[in-house]
């Protein structure tokens, strides 16, 4: 027996269609995000979930509940799953900061990036931050169990490269790692605190 994760990066939201950063910040799902979650609920209608965690962002509860549906499973919000903290940068679009020596580093080099310029959260922050939050989700579970995670883009990416054996110093690079696609399926297991990611960014049940 295991216990097994399902990450689901939230839905496609108006932030996202118009290039702003969102971060912490926050923007509602369109009607591709909700239909996408819709989507991802009826993908996933076979499973027993026991429980459902989403960060402290409405873009990742809706999607959460959206998933659900009408089904009887305890939803928890956790900060850990939250999206990186951008700062200052947050509602602003990244064509715009394309050029931006701190962000080209937040792109390409994440071990350099230190925020400094956003006051915002550094790769290391999040990285400790989501592998913590994990963690103390697994603990509050049995052998068997599947728990349904609501989480976001560069968090579950940066977790998803982690899971894979890529050290958060390259999770970026697009030669080891693909970034998460809005209500894509990963899917953890955990045998004896052995954790392995055995499904990444399933998109098979969304449209084309």
């Amino acid at each position: 027996m295991a216990i097994h994760l399902y990450l689901i990066r939230h839905g496609r939201t108006e932030w996202n269609t118009l290039g702003l950063l969102q971060g912490t910040g926050d923007s509602p799902l369109t009607e591709e995000g909700i239909q996408g979650a819709k989507l991802t609920g009826k993908a996933l209608a076979d499973v027993a979930f026991n429980a459902c965690y989403s960060s402290l962002m409405k873009r990742a509860q809706d999607t959460a509940d959206f998933i659900i549906g009408d089904r009887n499973i305890p939803h928890f919000h956790h900060r850990g799953l939250n999206e990186i903290h951008f700062g200052s940068w947050e509602g602003k679009r990244s064509a715009e900061l394309a050029e931006n020596p701190e962000y080209i580093l937040l792109r390409t080099d994440p071990k350099s990036y230190q925020a400094i310029e956003n006051k915002g959260e550094t790769i290391d922050q999040l990285h400790k931050r989501v592998m913590n939050a994990i963690e103390q989700i697994v603990a509050q579970h049995k052998d068997g169990d599947n728990i349904l995670v609501v989480s976001h883009g560069m968090t579950l990416t940066l977790l998803t490269a982690v899971l894979k054996g890529i050290h958060w110093h390259n999770f970026r690079n697009p030669d080891l790692h693909t970034f998460v696609a809005n209500t894509a399926i990963s899917v953890v297991k955990v045998d004896n605190q052995k954790i392995e990611l055995i499904q990444f960014n399933n998109v098979d049940h969304l449209p084309s």
